[in-house]
């Protein structure tokens, strides 16, 4: 495997190894846009990295985590590590969420990493993986990086059979076995 390569924007690339029904699917690779919004990039590395920890002092993060809502032709969600189901967030600095850093950057390719809310200033520690331009959410939630390696992986998680459970949610476990940073 040749080594990885590194943003020339010197942003910060990370990963997320994947499952699906307990077999591995592959490895998202991930520039996230710290250039443009670091708070949101920082919130999402730390929880890709294990680094921040909860009350307790315990880690948190994704590490183990569920991707609990695919729609085809839109979007693959995950990032509740509290719950699972799409009910929990936090967010780096000890609280439910925090504020829109800014919408500079629109959702106009497919690939596109953005933050997961319940509305203006809502975001916390779900996001979602474009799978098609979806300019329909700009200036309503915030992108904060891009798949640079591993859109099959986010395809094919795109093509999971879902509704068993409920609506969105994919029939076998889509999991982020382990992540990090490049």
């Amino acid at each position: 495997m040749p080594p990885t390569k590194l943003p020339e924007s010197g942003n910060p690339l990370v990963f997320l190894d994947i499952t699906l029904g307990g077999e591995p699917l592959g490895r998202i690779q991930i520039e996230l846009f710290r250039d443009v919004v670091p708070k949101t990039a920082e919130n999402f590395r730390q929880f890709c990295t294990g680094e921040s920890k909860n009350s307790a002092g315990r880690p948190q993060g994704y590490k183990g985590s569920k991707f609990h809502r695919i729609i085809p032709n839109f979007m693959c969600q995950g990032g509740d590590f509290l719950n699972n189901d799409g009910s929990g967030s936090t967010c780096i600095w000890g609280y439910k969420s925090f504020e829109d850093e800014n919408f500079t950057l629109k959702h106009d390719q497919p690939g596109l990493l953005s933050m997961a809310n319940a509305g203006p200033n809502t975001n916390g520690s779900q996001f979602f993986i474009t799978t098609v331009p979806t300019p329909f959410l700009d200036n309503k939630h915030v992108v904060f990086g891009k798949v640079v390696d591993g859109m099959d992986v986010v395809k094919k998680m795109e093509a999971t059979k879902t509704g068993y459970a409920a609506p969105d949610r994919p029939n076998l476990d889509i999991v982020i076995s382990q992540c990090g940073e490049m």
